[in-house]
C-alpha cells in the first residue's frame, strides 16, 4: 500500500510511519512536479500541499488524511463527489485555540493593547478619567461560542472557570449538555445568541451555509459594549460590515486571527482601528502539533489497514 505524504513532515515522523506496517510503502514529497507523479498510483494521501490537479492525477487514491483541522481548502467538487475517504485533523491543536481565544478575550477585557502602545511609546499612563471602567472584569459577564464543536468546548470549559455564563449554538442538540455551557440553541437562533454575549466567539467550519453569516444585520443585533472575537476561518465575517461597526462603534471591538485574505492585505483599515487585536493566523501553533497530527494519522492507518473504521471522518457534504 503506497503512502504519500504531501508536506514537510520531519524524518522521525516519516520513520514512525513507515514501522508500523511491512505492507506500507512510504513516500515524501514536497515539490509540485514530484508529487504529481509520486500520487498516480497512491493509495493514501498525508495531505499538506494539495491541489484540485494533485487530486484529478490521482488513480487508486481511496483516503486523504488533511494535516489540518478546516478542510474547507480540500473539498474541491471532484473531492466531494469522489469516493475518496477525507479525514481530519480534529483535536490536535483545540486546547491551543482554546487557549488563545481566552487570551485575546482578556486582553480586550483589560484593554491591554492601550498599555501595549504606551510601552512602546515609554509613557506611563494612569490618569485616564475613564480607565477604571474600561478595564472590566469577566465574572458575570457572557460568552456566545458561535459553533459548540471540539474547540468551542475547550474554549467553554475555561470560560467557565473564569466565572462567565457561557451560550452556545450547536447545529445537533441531542445528547446531554455539558456542564460548562449555561444554554444551548439552534444555530437558526443566533441573533437571540448575538443580542445577550458580552463577547461572541466565532468557532465554524467554512461551509457554504457558513460564509459570510455575520453581516451588517448580524453585528448591529450585538450590543454596543460587546466584543467579536473570531479564529476560526475569516470568510465567516463580512469584513467589509465589520470594518464600518467599529468605525461607527456597533460593537465595542474585535480580536481576528483569521481574515477573508491571508495575509492580511497592508491597505486594510483593520491595521490602523484602534478598537481591534490583530494576530496572524496563529491560534493552533502548538509545540505539539505534529506529534498529535501524526498519532492521529497513524491510528487512523492502522484500522485502514485492517478495514475498520476511522476517525475524524469529514461528512464531504456538510464540509466538516
Amino acid at each position: 500500500m503506497k503512502v504519500l505524504i504531501s508536506f514537510d513532515l520531519p524524518r522521525k515522523f516519516v520513520d514512525s510511519i513507515k514501522k508500523l506496517s511491512p505492507r506500507l510503502s512510504v513516500h515524501q514529497a514536497t515539490h509540485d512536479k514530484e508529487l504529481l507523479v509520486l500520487i498516480e498510483d497512491a493509495d493514501v494521501l498525508f495531505a499538506g500541499r494539495f491541489s484540485k490537479e494533485l487530486f484529478l492525477s490521482a488513480k487508486k487514491l481511496k483516503w486523504i488524511q488533511t494535516s489540518f483541522v478546516g478542510v474547507d481548502r480540500f473539498l474541491f467538487p471532484e473531492v466531494a463527489r469522489s469516493d475518496v475517504i477525507v479525514t481530519n485533523a480534529s483535536g490536535v491543536n483545540s486546547v491551543a485555540v482554546a487557549e488563545h481565544v481566552i487570551a485575546l478575550i482578556l486582553c480586550l477585557n483589560r484593554d491591554l493593547k492601550l498599555f501595549m502602545n504606551n510601552q512602546a511609546k515609554r509613557q506611563w499612563k494612569t490618569g485616564d478619567v475613564d480607565l477604571m471602567t474600561r478595564l472590566n472584569e469577566l465574572p458575570g459577564s457572557t460568552l456566545g461560542i458561535v459553533g459548540l464543536g471540539a474547540i468551542g468546548e475547550e474554549i467553554a470549559k475555561r470560560a467557565k472557570c473564569l466565572g462567565m455564563n457561557v451560550i452556545a449554538t450547536k447545529k445537533h442538540l441531542e445528547g446531554k449538555k455539558p456542564d460548562y455551557v449555561d444554554t444551548i440553541i439552534p444555530p437558526e437562533k443566533l441573533k437571540n445568541l448575538l443580542s445577550k454575549s458580552d463577547f461572541v466567539v466565532i468557532q465554524l467550519p467554512l461551509t457554504e451555509s457558513t460564509e459570510g453569516i455575520i453581516g451588517q444585520s448580524e453585528l448591529k443585533s450585538m450590543k454596543p459594549t460587546a466584543y467579536l472575537v473570531n479564529a476560526s476561518r475569516g470568510r465567516i465575517i463580512q469584513e467589509k460590515a465589520l470594518v464600518k461597526a467599529l468605525h461607527e462603534k456597533w460593537i465595542a471591538g474585535a480580536a481576528l486571527d483569521t481574515f477573508a485574505t491571508e495575509p492580511l492585505p497592508k491597505d486594510s483599515p483593520l491595521w490602523t482601528m484602534e478598537n481591534i487585536i490583530i494576530t496572524p493566523h496563529v491560534a493552533g501553533l502548538t509545540p505539539k502539533y505534529l506529534d498529535r497530527l501524526v498519532g492521529i494519522f497513524c491510528e487512523n492507518l492502522m484500522h485502514f489497514l485492517k478495514d475498520e473504521k476511522m476517525i475524524n471522518i469529514v461528512d464531504k457534504a456538510r464540509g466538516y
